[in-house]
C-alpha cells in the first residue's frame, strides 16, 4: 500500500514478508477447515511483531499506525484471517498504549507484551446488547485490591488463542450501561465456557467463538480512563483504519489475480485486447480510492493525536465512520469485479484466479460494526451538531 511511514521501514517490510509468505501457505487450509492461523502467529512472535507498537521506554519499537497499517495490508494479500488477527491484537494494543502509561501495572504489561510476544484478544461484544460495544450489562465488582467479572460474551476474538483478553463491563453494579470500564485480564486469571461456535461464511480463521467469561485480577488490572474515552480517542481510529487496511489487502491480492488473468488471455491473443481489460482498468482505479481513503484516514488520526479536543469531535468520529463504511463497501465491488474479470476460474475454488475466499472474507466488512449501526450513530450527531463543510478543514 506504500502509506506514508518514517522508521524502520525495510525492517518491518522484510518481517511482515516472512510472515506473509508463511500465511499464503496455510489460508486456504485455515479457511477451508475453519482452524486458527496458528503457524502466522507463531511466525509474527518469532518476528516480534506483536510488540512493535508498544514504546521504546517499554521495550517496543513505537509502531505508528500508519506502520502497523501498512503491515496489516500486506499480510491481507496472503490470509485475511492471519491479518485480522495481527489488526485486532494492535487495535487492543492501541488503546493500552495511549491509556495505559499512567499505571504501573500497564505499563509492566507492555513491556511483556514486547518481550513475551502476548497475543490480546478482544471481548467487547455481550448478549442482550445487540452489537453496541458502548454499552455493557455485565458490570465488574472490586473488592478490595480483586475484581470479579463475569461476561456473557458472544464473540471473543481468538479467545481461546489469546494470552490475554481486554473486556469492557460497566464500572461497578449501579453503573449506567453506558458508563464503562476496559480491563486487562491474563489468560491464567479467567475461564472460559463455550457458548457459540464460529462458524461463519468468512474470516473463518479468527475463531472467534462466544464464550461465558469469568475473570478474577488485581484491580490495578482496571484501564484508569473511562472506556468513553478509550473508545472516542484510540479505539474507533484504530479498528476502523486497521480493518479497512486488512479489507485493502485482501482486494489487491483479488485484483492481482484478475490482472495474472488478464494478462495471460493477452498473451493467447498477441494484438486483441482481452475482454476483461477494460473492467480491469475500472477496479484498478476503485483501489486507489481504497488506498487513497485510507491513507488520508490515517493522516487525520497522527494530526487530530495532538489536540484532545479534535480526536474527541464530531467531526473527527464521521470522518471515521466513512473511512470505515467506504473501504467495507468498496472492497466488495472491487473483488467481484475481479470475479468477474477472471470468470469461471475466478469462481472455482483452487485455481490461481479463485477469489470466492476473498469474496467471503469480504463481506465481513460490513458487519464488523454494523454499517447500519455507524450511519444510525452519525445521524443522531448530525442533529444535535452543526456538521464541518470547510473543504480544507
Amino acid at each position: 500500500m506504500n502509506f506514508p511511514v518514517k522508521i524502520t521501514e525495510e525492517s518491518l517490510t522484510a518481517r511482515v514478508a516472512r510472515v506473509a509468505a508463511i500465511a499464503a501457505k496455510c489460508a486456504d487450509a485455515v479457511d477451508f477447515e475453519g482452524r486458527f492461523p496458528q503457524e502466522a502467529v507463531d511466525a509474527m512472535k518469532a518476528e516480534k511483531l506483536l510488540g512493535i507498537q508498544v514504546p521504546s521506554e517499554f521495550g517496543g519499537e513505537g509502531a505508528t499506525i500508519a506502520q502497523i497499517a501498512e503491515l496489516c495490508s500486506l499480510l491481507g494479500q496472503s490470509c485475511a484471517a492471519a491479518a485480522m488477527v495481527f489488526a485486532m491484537h494492535h487495535i487492543k494494543l492501541c488503546s493500552l498504549v495511549e491509556h495505559g502509561g499512567a499505571s504501573d501495572w500497564h505499563r509492566d504489561f507492555m513491556r511483556r507484551v514486547a518481550g513475551e510476544q502476548l497475543l490480546i484478544g478482544s471481548a467487547t461484544t455481550e448478549g442482550g446488547i445487540g452489537g453496541n460495544l458502548r454499552n455493557s450489562i455485565c458490570a465488574i465488582v472490586v473488592d478490595g485490591p480483586i475484581c470479579r467479572l463475569e461476561k456473557d460474551a458472544t464473540v471473543i476474538s481468538y479467545g481461546s488463542y489469546a494470552d490475554a483478553i481486554m473486556i469492557t463491563s460497566r464500572a461497578h453494579p449501579d453503573a449506567a450501561p453506558s458508563d464503562q470500564v476496559l480491563t486487562v485480564f491474563l489468560s491464567t486469571q479467567y475461564t472460559l465456557e463455550k457458548t457459540h461456535a464460529w462458524n461463519t461464511l468468512g474470516m473463518r480463521g479468527t475463531c472467534s467463538d462466544g464464550f461465558l467469561f469469568k475473570g478474577e485480577a488485581p484491580a490495578e488490572q482496571i484501564l484508569p480512563k473511562p472506556f468513553a474515552e478509550i473508545a472516542a480517542q484510540s479505539m474507533l481510529a484504530s479498528s476502523h483504519l486497521l480493518w479497512s487496511s486488512v479489507w485493502y489487502g485482501i482486494a489487491v491480492d483479488a485484483v492481482a489475480r484478475a490482472q495474472a488473468f488478464v494478462r495471460a488471455a493477452a498473451r493467447k491473443s498477441p494484438g486483441v485486447t482481452p475482454p476483461g481489460a477494460l473492467r480491469l482498468a475500472e477496479v484498478s482505479n476503485l483501489l486507489q480510492m481504497v488506498r487513497s481513503n485510507v491513507v488520508a484516514g490515517l493522516k487525520a488520526y497522527e494530526d487530530a493525536k495532538v489536540d484532545v479536543d479534535k480526536l474527541s469531535s464530531m467531526g473527527f468520529a464521521v470522518a471515521m465512520n466513512n473511512v470505515k463504511i467506504a473501504s467495507s463497501e468498496t472492497i466488495l465491488e472491487i473483488i467481484n469485479h475481479a470475479m468477474l474479470i477472471c470468470g469461471i476460474m475466478g469462481y472455482k475454488n483452487g485455481t490461481p484466479f479463485s477469489v470466492g475466499r476473498h469474496l467471503r472474507d469480504a463481506h465481513s466488512a460490513q458487519l464488523m460494526i454494523s454499517n447500519d449501526r455507524i450511519l444510525g450513530n452519525t445521524s443522531s450527531m448530525l442533529l444535535v451538531h452543526k456538521q464541518d463543510t470547510s473543504l480544507l478543514g
